[in-house]
This record gives structure tokens, C-alpha cells and sequence, in this order.
């Protein structure tokens, strides 16, 4: 990779310039195994002293049907950058000792993940835990002497007694294994459990004066009591625990303050707490005492970043874009910290000192890049030049376009328009919606799906628009609750109203259009092939819901149904009925692609056959693939390249075809 050098100009038109490189070859479409051997920059962390931020890439093992990730290191000054972990497993999760003569990051090298530490300078990588279950979660202490660490309970001597008489079962809401926290002496490799109680634990922090740990608990480890999570105290020392948070809904994400007198967390302060509503910001003495909300006035849902001398970092969702926001505890007053509104930024992580912060960085021109800034002025220095993958690709444009639902709502969505797009000229129209509701999509140079070939489908001359459909997340609360006792029925409106404004515009031929999505993409496309199936020439449903009983009854988050439909089966059967597409079947017209993961536990199976039958039973063309050992998600390329293909052959099929 190649240096790049300071710059002082605001970050779009950093991209441009970046992006305005001549291509000495024509440009040619990607190829799905191109796009799925992207290499992608993450985890940046950034060394105290702000001279040298680690990072990982990932790489795509076709051998080992795997995706695999190295640490790298890029120098802030220099902008050179070097690999410094190697090997055939991958590793991950790097992070500077406070000292910065360390890094120590996450492996499996052996059965298990243990944390491991390495010197920048090179060398081997030394193991520092030898957990049983493996090593979770873990934070170097303020003095670099000791690292806390999570590590999952193993079965009990009773479940492994049971298992041997009767082989493998499960017995239902009992069978939890806890997560707890372990401390380690960097010196002696020696570890202690810290947590005892009948609760597992997720994130956590040091004290600045690294003699106790708070950390978040919740009841179990079942994702649907993540309502429950509760903050605590453990004194290093002795194991002492006390509680700190524990009102209702969820509390989680601990932050101290450089004092330690207080301890900033995210919380739903709702009772009862629901997926679509706002979180907050919210602090209280690290004594215990009252809680003061810090974020009431941000009608958006902050990610706690850091807490530094000069006030609170959190990063947030606005729009289609995302941005690093500091907030004074005091005054409870927030910036937007990054200039530029056109960005999307992410990964933050600060100098000692927070002058400096490192984060990924891309925006509607620009291929996602390592970079880093001062703090003062947020003038970007782009490390990587990742980039540089894509070039010579026949490639659209992304660019954010508004229009008005059935109700009146304004709905923003990411239109790709093809290359070589020519105004006046009518082109076929792909929908991919994506998943949540609480997702959003976003305008980028290069749409990098891993499900859905949106790059190739440009070079065949084709719009892609990407809904931010009612629920989706960067508008506000109010926007994020339109769905409620409405989904399906007005998440199709937006679609549909979606459709019609570009086809009123010229730019969309109705005769051509086709939808798909997966997980609640996939359930928006299910509702769209039952219910208003005649304007669509192909569809396809990726882990999607088709019948909302089905889902309550089979699915790991039992508490979304009854949020959002405000309702369970048997208290309101109507409403189930209204939103599930499976009550519109006979409506059902256009060739239906099922794509669903075998041992998906979030939608579960069930779904994707129930509405198989249903469309066969209508004359419907249908196939349903099923992905074999995966859940509710393809995490393998090979997976994915299957995926691909069957939704390029299916639109193939049914779309592009000539009429």
C-alpha cells in the first residue's frame, strides 16, 4: 500500500480527489467473486501516544471457506502501513497496552479464542490466557499489569452426567450457561474468576484507578431478556460486588469519567422498554445515586464512545449518514464534532491524550478507508488505500433521494444508478430492502451485499434503490414507531410510493421491476409477493417472515412481536393476521425466490416453508433454497457466492429476460 499525505480540506473532497484517479484500463463489471474478495479495513485502534494505529483487514480464504482477519499497523505520520500478525487462523480485536509497548488482540490457535499479545516492532505472538471455554471480551487495566477478560461457564457436572446417559438434549429457558469476568497477571499468567452471581456479563470497564470493574449483566444468555441488563461493580481486590443500576429495561456499556467519580451508560429509561423506541446517554456517581439523562434533547440512539477531560464522545445515526458527536455532562449540550455532513464514520478510537482519533471513513464517492484526525479540527489523513481494489470496475453513482409515502410521510432511500446512466432513459428497477426495521442504507461508491450482486446489476444497466423504509434507524423516534401495529402494511407503502416516484420521474420502467431483502427485508419482500404481486416480474425472500404466529412461537426474541404489534397471538389474533403476508396468499403472482439458513433461530425455518407451500399451492413459480448449517446469516464466502448467484440467476430468469 502506498503512503498518502496530510490534508487539510474537508473530507468529501478529499474523496473526490481520491476517487478522480485516472483508470488506465476500461472499466469492467465486478465479478461476484471479486466482490466478495474485497478486502475491508475495521477494529481501529490507535496507540496512546497517537503515532501508530492497529487495524485489522479482511481477506477471503476460498480454501478454508472462511473470512479471515490480520492486525496492521499504519504510522499517522508517515501514513505507511505493514502487516503485523500472520498465519492461517485469524486475528482480531487488537488493543494497545497503556504503555504502548504492547498489543494484545484476540486468536484461535489452538480449540479455543485466547487473548494473545505481540510487539509492534514484530516478533511472535505470546498466548496470555489458556481459558477453558475460551476467552470472550478484554481490557488491559490502567496499569498494563493485569487484563480483565470474559470467559463462558462450561456445562455443569449435571449436564454432562445427563448428556452421557441420555446423549445431547436441551431443556428449554434452564439450560443457560453464563458468561462471567476473570482478571489475568499479565507477569504470571495467572487468572482469577471475579463474578460469581446467577447473571452473564457482556461489556465492561476499568476504574481510572484500577481497583474495581463495572460492568453490564443481564439474567441470561437468551437474546430476548436483553431488557434485563442491569450494571454492577467489582472491587479488583477482593471480588466485592455491588449493584449500581438496576432499574428497568435495558443499562449497559459502562464509561467512567476521567475522575472516576461518576460512570456514563446507554439506557432505555422506559418502562416498559421497546426495540423502536430512543436510548440515551445517562451518568450516575460511581457511589451510587441518582441517574441524570444526559441525551433527552437527541431524538436518536447514541453509541457511547469514550468519556474524555473535554466531555462525553458518542456516535450517532443521522439519516443515511453516521458522525461522532461530543456532549458536555454539565450542560448537556451536544456538536457534531466531524464538519462534514456527507460522511459516514465509524470505529472510533483515541489517543491517551483524545487529541487524536482514528475511525473508517466513506462516503457516496469513496471506498470505506482507515483514517485518522485531530480532534480539533476533524481534517482527515487517510492511512489506507483500499480503494485502490476497485478500480477499473464499471461502477454507478449513490446519491439520496426523498419522496412522499401513501400517508404523507417523507421516506429517504440510496439510489445506485447505473453506469454510463443516460437521463430520459427508462431502466429496470431491483429494491433491495434491508433488515431491522432499525437498519438504514446508505448511499456508497460500491454497495458491498454480500447476499445481493448490487455492483453487477449496475453494469447490466439496472437502478438499485434502497429503501429507508418507516422503523428505519437515523430519523428520529417518532419515525422509528410509524410501524408499529403497521408492519408490512405501511413498510409497503414506502416501498411501493418508492417505486412510483421513480417511474413517475422516467427514470424506472414499471414492466421491469423486482424486490428483495433479507431477515425484515426479507419479510417486506414476502408481503410484497402476497400482496401486491402483479407489479413485480421477480421476488426474493431472504430469512424472511411470512407469518407472524409462526415467528412468536418459534423465534429467540419473543419480546419484538409483541413490542411492535403491541400484542401476542392469542390477546389480538387480527392484528397478526393484517401484517402477515401469508394472510394475502392468494394474492401471490410473482416468481418467488426462499433463500433461508437451516438452523436460523431468529426467523426460523418454519417461515420459509410455510410460504414455499403457500406458493406452490397457488401455481406460483417458487424454489427454496436452503443454506445448510448456517443461521439466520451466510458467514462463509462460500455461502455467500451461492447466494449471489441464485438471486443473479433468478432476476436473470424473470427480469432481464427479453420480453
Amino acid at each position: 500500500m502506498r503512503p498518502t499525505g496530510w490534508t487539510t480540506v474537508p473530507l468529501l473532497l478529499v474523496f473526490a480527489a481520491l476517487s478522480a484517479a485516472p483508470r488506465a484500463q476500461p472499466a469492467k463489471p465486478p465479478t461476484i467473486d471479486q466482490l466478495l474478495e474485497l478486502k475491508r479495513a475495521g477494529s481501529p485502534a490507535m496507540s496512546p501516544d497517537g503515532r501508530t494505529v492497529a487495524y485489522t483487514i479482511r481477506e477471503t480464504d476460498w480454501e478454508d471457506d472462511a473470512y479471515e482477519t490480520q492486525i496492521w499497523l499504519a504510522d499517522t505520520t508517515s501514513g505507511e502501513t505493514r502487516q503485523l500478525t500472520r498465519g492461517s487462523k485469524p486475528a482480531s480485536a487488537p488493543a494497545w497496552s497503556p504503555d504502548g509497548r504492547w498489543l494484545a488482540f484476540t486468536a484461535d490457535r489452538g480449540s479455543k479464542t485466547q487473548v494473545y499479545r505481540i510487539s509492534p516492532l514484530g516478533g511472535e505472538a505470546e498466548a496470555l490466557t489458556a481459558a477453558d471455554e475460551g476467552a470472550g471480551g478484554f481490557a488491559w487495566s490502567p496499569d498494563g499489569r493485569s487484563i480483565a477478560y470474559t470467559m463462558t461457564d462450561p456445562k455443569s457436572g449435571a449436564q454432562k452426567d445427563r448428556d452421557k446417559k441420555y446423549g445431547e438434549l436441551e431443556i428449554v429457558d434452564q439450560d443457560f450457561r453464563m458468561t462471567h469476568l476473570y482478571m489475568l497477571d499479565v507477569a504470571t499468567k495467572a487468572s482469577r474468576r471475579l463474578t460469581e452471581d446467577a447473571f452473564t456479563v457482556s461489556q465492561f470497564a476499568w476504574s481510572p484507578d484500577g481497583k474495581s470493574i463495572a460492568f453490564d449483566h443481564r439474567l441470561n444468555s437468551d437474546p430476548g431478556v436483553g431488557g434485563s441488563a442491569d450494571i454492577s461493580i467489582v472491587t479488583v481486590a477482593d471480588g466485592k460486588l455491588r449493584a449500581l443500576v438496576t432499574q428497568d429495561g435495558p443499562d449497559s456499556n459502562p464509561v467512567w469519567s476521567p475522575d472516576g467519580r461518576r460512570i456514563a451508560f446507554q439506557t432505555a429509561m422506559a418502562n416498559p422498554w421497546n426495540y423502536f423506541t430512543n436510548g440515551f446517554i445517562a451518568s450516575i456517581p460511581s457511589a451510587g445515586g441518582a441517574i441524570d439523562v444526559l441525551t433527552k434533547d437527541f431524538d436518536e440512539n447514541p453509541q457511547l464512545v469514550a468519556w474524555a477531560p473535554s466531555g462525553i464522545f458518542f456516535a450517532a445515526a443521522q439519516k443515511t449518514w453516521s458522525h461522532l458527536f461530543r456532549l458536555d455532562p454539565a450542560t448537556k449540550k451536544f456538536t457534531r464534532v466531524n464538519p462534514a455532513v456527507e460522511t459516514i464514520l465509524s470505529g472510533f478510537s483515541f489517543s491517551g491524550d483524545f487529541s487524536s482519533v482514528a475511525f473508517i471513513l466513506s462516503d457516496a464517492k469513496t471506498y470505506p478507508e482507515l483514517a485518522m484526525a485531530p480532534v480539533s479540527t476533524m481534517s482527515a489523513k487517510v492511512l489506507t488505500t483500499l480503494g485502490a481494489q476497485i478500480d477499473g470496475w464499471a461502477l454507478g453513482t449513490s446519491e439520496v433521494i426523498s419522496w412522499k409515502s401513501v400517508d404523507g410521510t417523507i421516506i429517504e432511500g440510496a439510489l445506485h444508478k447505473p453506469a454510463g446512466f443516460q437521463p430520459g432513459t427508462r431502466y429496470p428497477l431491483l429494491v433491495v430492502i434491508h433488515g431491522g426495521p432499525t437498519g438504514v442504507s446508505r448511499p456508497a461508491k460500491l454497495v458491498a451485499q454480500s447476499t445481493y450482486p448490487i455492483p453487477i446489476w449496475q453494469a447490466r444497466g439496472a437502478l438499485v434503490l434502497e429503501p429507508n423504509y418507516r422503523g428505519s434507524a437515523g430519523y428520529g423516534e417518532k419515525f422509528r414507531s410509524l410501524n408499529v401495529r403497521n408492519l408490512g402494511v405501511g413498510d409497503a407503502w414506502d416501498v411501493i410510493s418508492g417505486i412510483d416516484s421513480l417511474v413517475a420521474q422516467g427514470l424506472a420502467d414499471n414492466n421491469r421491476v423486482g424486490a428483495m431483502g433479507w431477515s425484515q427485508g426479507g419479510y417486506i419482500s414476502a408481503f410484497l409477493t402476497t400482496h401486491d404481486s402483479a407489479r413485480f416480474k421477480a421476488i426474493s425472500v431472504g430469512a424472511g417472515i411470512s407469518d407472524w404466529m409462526t415467528y412468536y412461537v418459534n423465534t429467540d426474541i419473543h419480546p419484538f412481536t409483541r413490542q411492535y404489534l403491541k400484542a401476542t397471538p392469542w390477546d389480538d389474533p387480527e392484528i397478526y393476521a393484517k401484517t402477515s403476508p401469508m394472510t394475502y396468499i392468494k394474492g401471490a403472482k410473482a416468481p418467488t425466490l426462499i433463500q433461508h439458513g437451516e438452523l436460523d433461530r431468529r426467523v426460523p425455518i418454519p417461515n420459509a416453508y410455510e410460504l414455499y407451500q403457500g406458493l406452490q399451492d397457488q401455481g406460483v413459480p417458487v424454489k427454496l433454497i436452503v443454506y445448510k448449517g448456517f443461521g439466520h446469516g451466510l458467514t462463509k464466502p462460500k455461502a455467500n457466492r451461492a447466494a449471489m448467484e441464485h438471486n443473479l440467476e433468478w432476476f436473470d430468469r424473470y427480469l432481464f429476460r427479453e420480453n
